[in-house]
């Protein structure tokens, strides 16, 4: 029974590590990277406004491949840099809705959002970080518990606080069970390493008795 809490408990540890880490890692790159990293010629990105709805939503982390501009068609969802007015240092999220040419040969995009009237200034093909491939769903459920008021604490900190302290009491009742019955704990080493030779010499015997039987019938046979 011990040790099968003791998996429970390893595999229950892991779970609330890797969502930790998942956390963790949406929140670097989405407020520590300045959208510089990229991974395989992907990055992510969260929208911040509902000019893209229904498509995507408030908190949605949204995973952008790099495209070359001359791929890229009318209807792609593309991510941008705005430089202009309202959009100026922000990252935008929107539908392309027209594509021309410029008299250097450069593509010039028409985005709109979906939501929006009115369609956003001109979008040159050096501001496009991308097009949107998908939504990440488990991303975006972490990113937005988190960001509402008692989502950091319950998600995050809690989980990080029972880890260490599960391992800490872990590791105090072992020296205590040690300290109170060293003869108990100095049986069951002994045991285990004269257990683990039997088993070994059990299964080998097996085996050869296998073996033998298989020769002894194909001798009857012929």
């Amino acid at each position: 029974m011990k040790k099968i809490g003791k998996v429970i408990k390893t595999i229950f540890n892991v779970v609330i590590t890797v969502f930790v880490l998942m956390f963790l890692l949406v929140v670097c790159l989405q407020r520590f990277s300045n959208n510089q990293i990229t991974f395989m010629g992907y990055r992510m990105f969260s929208v911040a406004s509902s000019s893209m709805a229904p498509d995507y939503q408030v908190g949605d982390v949204l995973i952008v491949k790099i495209t070359e501009p001359e791929d890229i068609k009318v209807g792609d969802s593309v991510t941008y840099y705005g430089k202009v007015g309202s959009f100026a240092n922000k990252v935008i999220t929107h539908q392309v809705i027209k594509i021309e040419t410029n008299v250097d040969g450069k593509r010039v995009f028409h985005t709109k959002g979906i939501s929006n009237l009115v369609e956003d200034p001109l979008v040159y093909e050096e501001q496009i970080y991308g097009v949107v491939q998908f939504k990440a769903e488990l991303l975006s459920f972490i990113y937005k518990v988190v960001n509402t008021k008692y989502g950091m604490f319950i998600l995050v900190i809690l989980p990080i606080f029972y880890i260490i302290g599960s391992e800490m009491l872990a590791f105090m009742l072992e020296n205590e069970e040690k300290r109170r019955h060293p003869k108990q704990v100095e049986e069951e080493i002994v045991e285990e390493v004269v257990e683990e030779p039997k088993k070994k010499e059990k299964s080998t015997k097996e085996k050869k008795t296998t073996k033998k039987k298989k020769t002894t019938k194909k001798s009857k046979e012929d």
